[in-house]
């Protein structure tokens, strides 16, 4: 199995971003003030905006923080590198909350708060005073079912509900974005990977429910994906990068043989490492690269889309 290996990580200080986020197990709270360009920069540079939950943050657990805390290890800062061709001088901009729901995006009252309200008002405050924007990723879905997947059962009721409250809100949340960014801007959804795979190394019940919580993640991305189309919003393909479709069953750290998408969970996510850092269901570092190459392939296919059309 894996092991814990990841150092106590900071938010990188050469980022520039109006946000610091704080988050415990149980609390956090967001606090920003954003300053503008550097002193003596001549243009402000283009920015990716990312908004979502804990993943949008480089949520991961720490030795300092075994039950996670943002990190400057997530996709944001991976598709950096990636998309500096593209965009020279990429900077990254944090609005992301650990917990954040399509609820809270829309209303607030989540862990963080904004002077504005929700992430969404900052997110649009922020889109019409910084015209330099160029990529804004939107990480939403997975928080609003989590109720719905607890102690490994399955709750269909719940992710039925939980799925059409997705669907109504996102819809919104995609209209306020789109609205409030400057026109070139390119605004992409991030689709999503399926943590309790993870669950099928853990107990009797594990394989079942993995089962189980798989076909919950696929109507979960169809969702979304309906609704990023309907908005003429690509969505990254996430569920491609973690092999999720290949069943193939194959030899993983020791272990009698398991389904390629079992162990590509367990390489990509910390759900299979022992404690005191394992269990968790959000991306490591390879994960992360994982999905930020996901977002980095739909920033690419829109480009190429854009340029057939002209």
């Amino acid at each position: 199995m894996l092991v814990g290996r990841r150092r106590p990580a900071r938010w990188r200080a050469t980022v520039l971003t109006w946000v610091a986020v704080a988050a415990v197990a149980t609390s956090a709270a967001l606090i920003g003030l954003w300053s503008g360009p550097p002193a003596g920069a001549a243009t402000a540079p283009p920015y990716l905006l990312a908004l979502g939950g804990s993943a949008s943050v480089g949520f991961q657990p720490t030795l300092a923080h075994p039950h996670g805390q943002p990190t400057s290890s997530g996709y944001a800062e991976d598709l950096v590198p990636l998309e500096q061709q593209r965009w020279p001088g990429l900077t990254v901009v944090h609005l992301g909350c650990p917990g954040t729901t399509t609820m809270t995006m829309l209303e607030g009252g989540g862990r963080c708060s904004y002077a504005e309200g929700s992430q969404l008002q900052a997110a649009e405050a922020f889109l019409r005073t910084h015209p330099t924007t160029a990529l804004v990723t939107v990480d939403l879905g997975f928080n609003d079912l989590l109720s719905c997947l607890r102690h490994e059962v399955d709750n269909a009721p719940c992710v039925d509900e939980a799925l059409a409250t997705v669907h109504d809100q996102l819809i919104q949340i995609l209209a306020g974005i789109k609205a409030a960014a400057p026109s070139d801007t390119l605004i992409v959804g991030v689709g999503h990977y399926d943590p309790y795979l993870g669950d099928y190394l853990r107990s009797p019940g594990g394989e079942a429910f993995a089962a189980e919580s798989l076909e919950v993640m696929e109507r979960l991305d169809a969702t979304l994906r309906a609704d990023y189309t309907a908005a003429g919003v690509p969505m990254a393909d996430v569920a491609s990068a973690f092999d999720l479709a290949d069943h193939d069953q194959v030899k993983w750290s020791g272990l009698p043989a398991v389904p390629t998408d079992v162990a590509r969970t367990c390489e990509l996510t910390w759900m299979c490492n022992g404690p005191p850092l394992g269990h968790n269901v959000h991306p490591d570092d390879a994960g992360y690269r994982a999905i930020a190459s996901a977002i980095a392939e739909a920033v690419a296919g829109s480009a190429d889309t854009a340029g057939a059309g002209t």
